[in-house]
C-alpha cells in the first residue's frame, strides 16, 4: 500500500491513502528526513512475520511445560 504524506499537524503526519481518504500516522514512525508530498510504501514482511509467530509460539510452549 502506498500513502502520501499530505500534511503535519504535531506529532502526526496526514497522509492521503490510495482509496481516497485521509488516516493520522505517529510522526514518530517516519523517517526523519519525511516531507510533505513524499510517497510512502507499506510493506507486511511475511518472513520476519513468520519468524515471530514461531519465536513466540516457541516460547510459550516453554512457559506452558510441565
Amino acid at each position: 500500500m502506498r500513502v502520501i504524506i499530505d500534511r503535519f499537524e504535531g506529532e502526526h503526519a496526514v497522509v492521503e491513502i490510495c482509496c481516497g481518504g485521509t488516516a493520522d500516522m505517529p510522526r514518530v514512525i517516519l523517517p526523519e528526513d519525511a516531507k510533505e508530498g513524499d510517497v510512502l510504501e507499506i510493506n507486511i514482511l511475511r518472513e520476519e512475520s513468520d519468524k515471530r509467530r514461531e519465536e513466540i509460539e516457541r516460547l510459550m510452549d516453554s512457559v506452558w511445560e510441565v
